[in-house]
């Protein structure tokens, strides 16, 4: 085997989960709309994103009777009609480009707040509150799980409950200087003040998180 033939067979599984950028994604999305008009969700759009998480796997496999020849992922958002939008991944199986057979959407961590508030062009013309919004629930959630962190601690005494305190006091002033600096990054077409604010909702999200 030649070293040429032997780095393409390495790249395969790589070039089969490459970027994609056919009908199938179309083909999804269109599945996507009817599925949620089936069970009767008021969608005002669906979108699936061409960005670095979009790939086709090619699969030739049955599922029950059906030949599933395509898996597509990526992220995607259910549009609301005057809600942030609901960021989510998602996973469609078809037989080919164009026949999509199953559709379904899948949780997606480190969503971006300001796109939430920027899918509907009502929500998009009150952004600020539709950030504060996403702030008081991601805060009420954090407020949740401190509570819980701060019974553990506490049952382990002094030195563990001032480490807890010691914990959230610096991650509070990073979370101000982090969204401080962001502030000044925001682009085009943003609020600096919505883009801190959308990072201060970001951060607060993944604080929860580290904590569970």
């Amino acid at each position: 085997m030649t070293r040429a033939l032997f780095i393409a067979l390495l790249l395969l599984p790589l070039c089969a989960k490459a970027q994609y950028n056919g009908p199938a994604l179309e083909a999804c999305r269109a599945y996507a709309k009817k599925e949620a008009a089936r069970e009767g969700m008021s969608v005002a759009d669906v979108v699936l994103e061409r960005d670095a998480a979009l790939a086709m796997e090619r699969y030739a496999r049955k599922a029950g009777s059906q030949t599933v020849g395509l898996i597509l992922t990526g992220n995607g958002a259910v549009v609301l009609p005057g809600s942030p939008g609901a960021e989510l991944s998602f996973i469609c199986l078809l037989a080919n480009e164009k026949r999509p057979l199953f559709f379904n959407w899948l949780p997606r961590q480190n969503v971006s707040a300001l796109a939430q508030c920027r899918r509907d062009a009502d929500v998009r013309a009150q952004a600020r509150s539709c950030l504060d919004l996403l702030l008081r629930t991601a805060e009420m959630d954090l407020t949740s799980i401190y509570a819980q962190r701060f019974q553990e601690a506490n049952e382990s005494g002094g030195q563990a409950l001032a480490a807890y305190r010691k914990s959230n006091d610096e991650w509070l002033q990073y979370r101000h200087a982090e969204c401080e600096r962001r502030r000044g990054l925001a682009p085009a077409g943003v609020a600096p003040d919505d883009f801190q604010r959308a990072c201060v909702v970001e951060i607060t999200r993944r604080r929860a998180l580290d904590m569970r």
